[in-house]
């Protein structure tokens, strides 16, 4: 028997197995840990208003988008289109889920806008950093009277 050889329940492991089980369990670790790695360096935020606007235009046909508002954390957004309408923008994954809603379903909390879809997809989209004043300047031509229906 060779003396760098394993014997493990009158069973006798040669060397070279030894190694190429424990290259496989290195490979597999180093593979997990770069995956888990990597998605958490997956950028998970609404990038711009840009972005949000582009979400509304796709999800809501014919309608172009006045202006929008992404919260300070990137994890939703607020679109305006030219016709007043409001709709409400999530990242789920690597997509923005856009829906319309009603002005009535946005409102300010001590944090920023939270906006109540009543969308199980998407939730609740709450915007870190926006205050009230930052959604009126999103529709300066509608003017209250939109904002308030």
């Amino acid at each position: 028997m060779n003396a760098a050889a394993l014997s493990l329940a009158g069973l006798t492991v040669p060397p070279l197995a030894l190694y190429a089980a424990g290259g496989v369990a290195a490979l597999s670790l180093a593979t997990a840990t770069g995956w888990i790695w990597r998605r958490r360096r997956q950028s998970y935020r609404i990038e711009s208003p840009e972005d949000a606007a582009q979400a509304v235009e796709a999800a809501l046909a014919g309608v172009r988008v006045a202006g929008a508002v992404v919260g300070a954390d990137g994890a939703g957004a607020l679109a305006v289109t030219d016709d007043g309408r409001v709709a409400a923008v999530k990242r789920l994954g690597a997509r923005l889920i856009a829906r319309e809603i009603g002005w009535r379903s946005v409102r300010s909390t001590a944090t920023g806008i939270l906006i109540e879809t009543n969308d199980r997809r998407l939730g609740n989209v709450a915007l870190a950093g926006v205050n009230v004043l930052d959604i009126r300047r999103l529709a300066p031509r509608l003017g209250s009277k939109a904002i308030a229906h």
